[in-house]
């Protein structure tokens, strides 16, 4: 049998058009091995089905798919799944997130957060008409706010003169 190197060079022959003979006189091989080796190239080479099941969503779903989480990033699998619906795909979740990750995207759920209580509510109205009339300069300069929480800087509250007072 012949070697890889020369598998290559019949089958790059036979593609020029040489004949099995020729191509088994220039090699050193039989016409036989010749043709079976290019009969099995050719049974290699043929596109064969691939194996699995057929792709659900065509391209143009996939960029149906695409243009919408572009568009609107917090779209649901749902909501993907009821688009392709209504253009008569029937599809998975799953298959919504295969088709993501093929093009680099993951799926992910949204964080979970808390609703407020009416606790919650009366506490914060209570805390914002309380200081509602405190000056600027005094204890709110040292405080850096954000959305929901209070951070403070270098522990300014320890060291703040309303505390020296206090102690003494």
């Amino acid at each position: 049998m012949a070697k890889t190197r020369e598998l290559l060079k019949i089958v790059d022959l036979h593609k020029a058009g040489v004949g099995y003979r020729t191509i088994g006189k220039q090699l050193g091989e039989k016409a036989t091995t010749v043709g079976a080796i290019i009969r099995k190239w050719k049974k290699l080479t043929v596109d064969l089905p691939r194996s699995g099941a057929p792709c659900k969503i065509s391209p143009r779903g996939a960029s149906m798919i695409m243009r919408k989480v572009r568009d609107q990033p917090r779209t649901t699998r749902q909501d993907l799944i009821n688009d392709l619906n209504r253009a008569g795909t029937t599809v998975s979740k799953k298959t919504i997130s295969n088709t993501l990750c093929r093009h680099g995207l993951k799926s992910c759920s949204a964080r979970k957060v808390p609703l407020l209580k009416p606790v919650h509510v009366q506490a914060r109205l209570k805390f914002a008409s309380d200081h509602l009339d405190d000056p600027e300069e005094e204890e709110w300069e040292n405080v850096m706010w954000s959305d929901e929480t209070k951070i403070e800087l270098f522990w300014s509250r320890l060291h703040s003169p309303c505390l020296e007072e206090e102690k003494g």
